[in-house]
C-alpha cells in the first residue's frame, strides 16, 4: 500500500450501463483508494436518476419536463466534479466504443492541463490496429492494460504533470454557470447526507434547474 494519492481526489470515467461495467467501475476506483486517493465514482456518488425523477414525477412534472431538468443537474453536478472537486481522471475506455459521457470528461480534463490515465483491454473499438488518435491522444497515447497499474500509472502522471490550479470563480460563461449550478448541488448532498433523502435532492434540482 502507498500514500502516493494522499490528499489527492480522482474522478473516475467510464461506462456505467450493465452490472460488468459498474464492477469493472468500482474495481478501479477500489485500487485507488487503496493507493491513498479520494475518489468520485459517479454511480455511487452521484444521484440516481430513476429515485429523483420519480420524486419530480410525484410532484406533478411532467415525464419529458423533469427528464430533461434532471439531466441538466446530473450535467453540472459532474461537471463541477472534473473541474473543480477532483485533480486528477482516470478514464475506462473499454467498451465497442468508449462512452460518450467519458469522453467527453476526458477532453474537459485534458483541456484544464489534469493528470489523466486511460484504461482500457478490449480491442474492439481498434482502428487499423490503433485506438483513435483524437481518444489517445488525451493522454499522450499510452494506455494502462490492468486495472492494477492504474495507481501507479497515475502517480508517474501527477508527478510529471502536477494538477493545475483552478480558479471556480473565473471560468469561461457556459462552464461557470454549470460549475456554479454543480457545487451548489453537492454542497446540499454532502452537507444533508442526501445521498438517500431523494425529496431533498429533488426540492434542490427543482430549485436550480426546473422551468420558470
Amino acid at each position: 500500500m502507498t500514500d502516493a494519492g494522499r490528499g489527492l481526489k480522482v474522478y473516475c470515467a467510464g461506462p456505467l450501463f450493465n452490472q460488468a461495467e459498474r464492477d469493472e467501475m468500482t474495481a478501479i476506483a477500489e485500487g485507488l483508494v487503496a493507493a491513498r486517493y479520494d475518489v468520485y465514482l459517479p454511480h455511487r456518488d452521484g444521484m440516481e436518476f430513476r429515485l429523483v425523477l420519480d420524486v419530480l414525477l410525484d410532484r406533478g412534472w411532467e415525464h419529458s419536463v423533469a427528464g430533461q431538468f434532471l439531466h441538466e443537474a446530473i450535467f453540472a453536478l459532474d461537471v463541477h466534479q472534473v473541474v473543480v472537486d477532483c485533480d486528477a481522471l482516470v478514464w475506462n475506455l473499454n467498451g465497442r466504443v468508449p462512452d460518450e459521457g467519458a469522453v467527453s470528461e476526458a477532453a474537459i480534463a485534458w483541456t484544464l492541463g489534469k493528470p489523466t490515465v486511460a484504461y482500457k483491454d478490449d480491442v474492439r473499438s481498434l482502428i487499423a490496429g490503433r485506438y483513435n488518435p483524437l481518444l489517445v491522444g488525451l493522454v499522450d497515447f499510452t494506455t494502462v492494460d490492468a486495472i492494477d497499474d492504474i495507481p501507479a500509472a497515475l502517480a508517474r502522471e501527477i508527478a510529471s504533470q502536477p494538477p493545475p490550479e483552478i480558479n471556480p470563480n473565473r471560468l469561461p460563461p457556459r462552464l461557470q454557470r454549470a460549475v456554479d449550478a454543480g457545487a451548489a448541488l453537492w454542497e446540499t448532498m454532502t452537507s444533508t447526507g442526501a445521498y438517500c433523502e431523494n425529496e431533498i435532492l429533488a426540492d434542490c434540482v427543482t430549485r436550480l434547474f426546473a422551468p420558470t
